[in-house]
Parts: structure tokens; C-alpha cells; sequence
């Protein structure tokens, strides 16, 4: 199925909600923003940059605001959902069309817009690509060096996967018993979680 029919879809599906997010659509479609359809859910953009999308679940619909955080929220109104999670993701949950203010929807939708136009986002934090070592994978690579060779030829991450599942270990024969199984898969130039990719 195409995005555009995924899209039409979503708003034409049966729901107890159908009414709503179809109003709170005629919304959206008033803006700059251009209609997509990503993670299941309407996505509105601007200049490919995600900044708002509607959603409905069993008890409530609503607009995620991806860069919420930045708005000024007059009405108090908006809440972060997954706190401690997300920066900037912001979401104004309804339960009824009598919740919908569409002058104010508007407003925050328009202000989103504007602040995604002024660039105003959460920049992810970077998380250092220096990868700790633990001493027995240190002391393995120094004995051999095909490994040695074969660790370093591995991405970043992959390294990371190594050293977190050997450094983990509570106690020292489990740290033994999970390089002995990594050391051969180190030298294949496998990841330790290839198999379930």
C-alpha cells in the first residue's frame, strides 16, 4: 500500500475517534505544512523536517508536537509523554470534540511551523565513539593479533557491543565464559548480535 492510501486510511478507518482527528486534519491541511505518513501515524512537514502529527489511541487523540518544547504554550496545555525520554516532543491529548479549541490548534500548529522555519530543534546529544576496553578483551587482543586486527576492522558499534557484553558480567568466570564465545566471532568479523538482525 502507497503512503497517500496508508494515509487515507488512517483518517477513513472506523475508530471512535474518526470525527476528531478528521477535524483536527482540516486543521493541519490550513497550514504550510505538507500531509506524510510516517510510523504509522499523519506526519505534517516543512522543508522535510518532521513538526507535528496526529494520532488517536483507545482513549485519546491528539497532536505530537516533535520540537513541543519550543512552543510557548499559552494554554498550559501541552505535556511530554514519555518524560525522561524525550527533549522535545511535545503532545496535547483531547477526549472529545468539545476539547478541541481549533483557533488555538491552529495557533500551536502555525507556531511549530514558524519554529521549525528559525531551525529551533533538540540536537541529540553526541555520545563519545571511544569504545572502554575491558582488561580481559585487552589482554586477549594483545596475545593475538589476528584478533587484535579483526577487532579493529569492526565498526564502532560492533566494538561496543563486544566490550559492554564481556564488561557487564557480574562475576569474573562469566566475564571468561563470554569472551571465549566472542573471541571466534570477533575473528569472523561478526557482531555479536548479527544472528538477529
Amino acid at each position: 500500500m502507497e503512503k497517500a492510501e496508508k494515509l487515507e486510511a488512517y483518517y477513513q478507518t472506523e475508530h471512535r475517534y474518526k470525527k476528531e482527528i478528521n477535524a483536527l486534519r482540516k486543521l493541519a491541511l490550513q497550514t504550510e505544512s505538507l500531509e506524510a505518513y510516517k510510523w504509522n501515524f499523519p506526519v505534517y512537514t516543512v522543508n522535510g523536517k518532521n513538526v507535528f502529527g496526529i494520532s488517536r489511541f483507545k482513549s485519546h487523540f491528539g497532536v505530537w508536537f516533535f520540537n513541543g518544547s519550543f512552543l510557548s504554550d499559552p494554554k498550559n496545555v501541552l505535556s511530554n509523554a514519555q518524560e525522561g525520554k524525550t527533549k522535545g516532543m511535545r503532545h496535547w491529548k483531547f477526549e472529545s470534540m468539545d476539547n478541541i479549541d481549533t483557533r488555538e490548534v491552529l495557533n500551536y500548529m502555525n507556531e511549530a511551523i514558524e519554529n521549525q522555519k528559525k531551525g529551533l530543534a533538540i540536537v541529540p546529544e553526541k555520545t563519545s565513539k571511544e569504545v572502554q576496553v575491558p582488561v580481559l578483551l585487552e589482554q586477549a587482543l594483545i596475545q593475538d593479533n589476528v584478533i587484535k586486527v579483526a577487532f579493529e576492522k569492526l565498526s564502532p558499534y560492533k566494538q561496543k557491543e563486544f566490550c559492554e557484553y564481556i564488561a557487564d558480567a557480574k562475576q569474573e568466570k562469566t566475564k571468561l565464559r563470554r569472551l571465549e564465545k566472542v573471541l571466534p566471532m570477533i575473528q569472523k568479523g561478526m557482531g555479536l548480535n548479527d544472528a538477529y538482525r
